[in-house]
């Protein structure tokens, strides 16, 4: 068995409004199933911890930390029409972006070779200037932010969330040093991660987005990754794979629609998760993003363990079995184009 750390936080459940979709029984149901199936305490627990100023602002502006307190008012208050915030919510966004730290600064230091980072709320949304689309700090960006002033000269962000991670995009948009790769539905909220948003100057090449459409379903989702996404990851050499890990692709979920099954989202993991055995010694660092499905969250996040751990994934006892979906070659072979693999 493989030592995989695990971090999450009960604070986290404190950030809530009432009939939004994103709420604390997402994180309830992943901690629920980890534990009722043995794996929590098979994994390392790591002790959560808040980021710093410092350490938010190397990927935010001042005026994201600002905005978010400004709206801790009792009650809860909207920075825009998706993205609430409560009284507590700066504090438990502080605890989200610092527990992806911990995670990765123990697999970085060889405590554990990866780890599993269960928080909320989400981060990738949050760009430079602002918080939006649920997520009020970039927790993965602010993670590998702190994994380059260890020192580290390539990291690759695979995110596999429905939708464009474009606050992470737009903050190592002109790094070289950061991969980011993302598949996303398209056309979808936000409306960016086009196949030619390629990074800007030196990093070009460097930001790979596949956009796909709805309904691809498993065999055009597990396609891209074996014929873009690891094709990719091998041309970089990471030293270190962080995933933003959203499952509302998932056939079950409320606001998905590519309608991969639980089995189509594991296949993925294991990818990108073997992958990194063979890039970079295994060090990888999975934190949860979107997905809305209690049911899908519990058996993609059981799943994803069960690989870290080297273990056989058990099969979801309730599984989606969507259409085979339409063909993905073309978005391959364009994407592939562009980022200059063919």
């Amino acid at each position: 068995m493989l030592n995989v750390g695990f971090v999450t936080d009960p604070s986290h459940l404190t950030h809530e409004r009432m009939g939004h979709v994103e709420r604390p029984e997402r994180l309830t149901s992943i901690v629920a199933q980890l534990e009722v199936t043995g794996l929590r305490a098979r994994m390392t627990e790591l002790e959560p911890r808040a980021a710093t100023d410092a350490e938010l602002l190397a990927v935010h502006q001042q005026a994201v930390l600002d905005e978010v307190a400004r709206h801790a008012v009792p009650g809860v208050s909207w920075i825009d029409s998706d993205t609430y915030v409560t009284p507590e919510s700066p504090a438990i966004a502080r605890r989200a972006a610092g527990a992806s730290i911990v995670a990765t600064e123990a697999v970085l230091r060889g405590e554990v070779q990866s780890a599993f980072v269960a928080v909320r709320p989400p981060g990738h949304h949050a760009t430079v200037v602002n918080s939006m689309g649920f997520c009020l700090y970039n927790n993965v960006a602010v993670a590998a932010a702190a994994a380059l002033r260890s020192g580290l000269e390539r990291i690759a962000i695979v995110d596999w969330d429905i939708h464009h991670g474009n606050g992470t995009q737009a903050i190592f948009e002109a790094d070289p040093r950061v991969l980011y790769v993302s598949t996303h539905a398209a056309p979808f909220y936000p409306g960016t991660g086009g196949v030619h948003e390629i990074g800007s100057g030196a990093a070009a090449g460097t930001k790979v987005n596949i956009p796909l459409q709805h309904g691809t379903a498993d065999r055009g989702f597990v396609a891209v990754y074996e014929q873009v996404v690891v094709p990719a990851l091998e041309r970089h050499r990471p030293q270190l794979v962080l995933v933003s890990s959203g499952w509302d692709a998932h056939a079950n979920d409320p606001l998905g629609t590519l309608n991969v099954s639980t089995a189509g989202y594991t296949r993925v993991a294991e990818l990108v998760i073997d992958a990194a055995r063979r890039l970079c010694e295994g060090r990888i660092v999975v934190a949860l993003e979107g997905g809305y499905d209690t049911h899908a969250l519990a058996w993609c996040a059981s799943n994803l363990v069960q690989l870290l751990l080297g273990e056989t994934p058990t099969p979801d006892p309730q599984p989606a079995t969507p259409p085979a979906g339409p063909d993905p070659s073309m978005v391959i072979g364009a994407v592939r184009r562009a980022i200059g693999l063919d």
